[in-house]
């Protein structure tokens, strides 16, 4: 079912035309992930130029980083994840999207979180975050890896921002305190939170 409705949104989406991204773009990068198995909406910035081409979100170079820091956890890309960003074109110059832009793509992006439903939505990077938290001088440091509440389209659904990996590519150290090393304990948390709910579930039944 959620397939189905998502397919509709979708549809919609390639045909859109709202703002000056839809003259540069090579593709329009709707989402990646199993709708039907996904517990957490992920939730990045915009796409980037290898995104833009092949029409999914988080490859490259940072996404194969991802893919990596998400193996380690135990979360499945493909099973446990529902991918998107807050604007569904590239950004010429892979710059930040304007106010106007994720205007045009919000009905777009809240379709997809509200047919989704998530157990929990993760924030991936500054921008991603901003999108939905009251304070535009947020920053990411201080809150990651902290589970609050975050309200969208009248519901509320428990949320965790984290790093982005692209910033994770230009800082190298594994060491105590480091990016890397506070992006492996957030994932961890990410999946504790789902390893928890499944255990619940089965209990239920």
């Amino acid at each position: 079912m959620k397939k189905e409705c998502l397919s509709i949104v979708e549809s919609k989406c390639r045909a859109c035309r709202a703002c000056g991204l839809a003259k540069t773009r090579h593709n329009v990068v709707f989402a990646d992930g199993n709708p039907e198995t996904a517990e957490i909406v992920f939730i990045g910035e915009a796409p980037g130029e290898t995104e833009d081409l092949e029409g999914r979100p988080f490859v490259g170079r940072a996404g194969d980083l991802l893919n990596e820091f998400l193996e380690q956890a135990g979360i499945s890309r493909e099973d446990d994840l529902y991918i998107i960003n807050t604007v569904k074109c590239r950004p010429p110059e892979n710059r930040i999207p304007t106010d106007e832009e994720k205007t045009a793509c919000e009905k777009f992006l809240n379709a997809q979180i509200d047919i989704m439903n998530p157990k929990a939505i993760v924030f991936c990077g500054a921008t991603a975050l901003k999108s939905f938290w009251p304070d535009p001088k947020v920053q990411i440091s201080k809150i990651r890896g902290n589970w609050f509440d975050v309200t969208i389209n009248g519901k509320e659904y428990k949320a965790m921002a984290i790093f982005h990996p692209s910033y994770l590519l230009r800082n190298h150290s594994m060491q105590e305190g480091s990016p890397r090393r506070l992006m492996q304990q957030d994932l961890k948390e990410i999946r504790n939170l789902i390893l928890t709910d499944r255990v619940a579930d089965y209990a239920a039944v």
